[in-house]
């Protein structure tokens, strides 16, 4: 089988493990740089070229698209896509996922809980809106964030007022959740592949720290999920159309809540974490179901 690795660095632990795997399981593996890949597109006549090169007979792609090239990386994905090429993450689902407030709202039309949620547009209605969601510590991030990074703890409401007024101020798209103090700094992330979860850990923040994340000096450890915690996450992920999906959840005492889901979960931290060879799930995943 032929699998292209859409990244813009090959460095990446995930992307390195990926072609590892895939080339120990027999495959031809070449990662794409999305940015250097153009498309022509006539009635009949579709192409993509990659460094002055035409991309032919591939059977599968893995899109590891960072939040910086979305716009293009997914219009690629699309256009091999349309090309016949299977991939477990197709372009409209990584559109679904990296927009943190489409998602929700997919998520909750699904009957799937996750904190309260808010967001408002106009200036005049941003105490209303706060009124909305509750008291305080409110949380408030950005739209298309990613490892943590533009999100805030508000443990005021005039904080709440005064990061919502700074995030209008740079014409930022945001959304203000509920604090789930319960969870103390921990979150769980699925990693669901084909409708399974294959592995979990459990993310605790730094001391002083409310984010859980890696990037953020959080630690990890192979976490133990119930049976609701699973069946959440896959759901979560299939809601969302992603066959492969990193889904967050928080701990609360009404029961598991969905944080995120990311399109394009990092390998490092949870094969460290868990011992499972992640990428393995994800290559067989490709050979069960890419036209070969």
């Amino acid at each position: 089988m032929k699998i292209a690795i859409l990244s813009r660095n090959t460095r990446l632990y995930s992307t390195q493990r990926l072609v590892e795997v895939a080339r120990e399981r027999g495959h031809v593996v070449r990662v794409l740089d999305p940015l250097r890949c153009y498309v022509r597109i006539a009635p009949g006549d579709v192409a993509i070229r990659y460094k002055g090169k035409p991309l032919r007979d591939i059977d599968a792609v893995i899109p590891r698209i960072g939040t910086t090239s979305t716009f293009y990386g997914t219009a690629v994905l699309r256009q091999l896509e349309m090309m016949g090429v299977y991939t477990p993450n197709p372009s409209d689902a990584v559109l679904r996922a990296r927009d943190k407030l489409r998602a929700l709202q997919i998520l909750a039309a699904q009957g799937l809980d996750m904190p309260v949620t808010v967001f408002g547009d106009n200036p005049d209605d941003t105490s209303d809106v706060l009124a909305m969601l509750g008291d305080p510590p409110h949380v408030i991030k950005l739209n298309e964030g990613s490892q943590g990074t533009g999100v805030v703890l508000a443990e005021k409401r005039s904080a709440s007022q005064s990061v919502i007024e700074a995030f209008r101020g740079l014409y930022a798209n945001f959304l203000v959740q509920e604090f789930i103090g319960e969870a103390n700094g921990s979150d769980l992330r699925c990693f669901v592949v084909g409708g399974k979860v294959v592995a979990a850990m459990q993310r605790d923040a730094s001391p002083g720290e409310f984010r859980a994340n890696l990037h953020r000096g959080g630690t990890a450890s192979a976490a133990v999920l119930s049976t609701e915690e699973k069946q959440i996450a896959v759901r979560a992920a299939k809601a969302l159309g992603l066959g492969i999906a990193g889904v967050d959840l928080l701990r609360s005492k009404r029961g598991p809540l969905i944080l995120e889901v990311n399109a394009s979960p990092g390998l490092e931290g949870i094969e460290a974490a868990t011992g499972v060879d992640v990428s393995a799930h994800i290559i067989k995943h490709l050979e069960q179901h890419a036209k070969k």
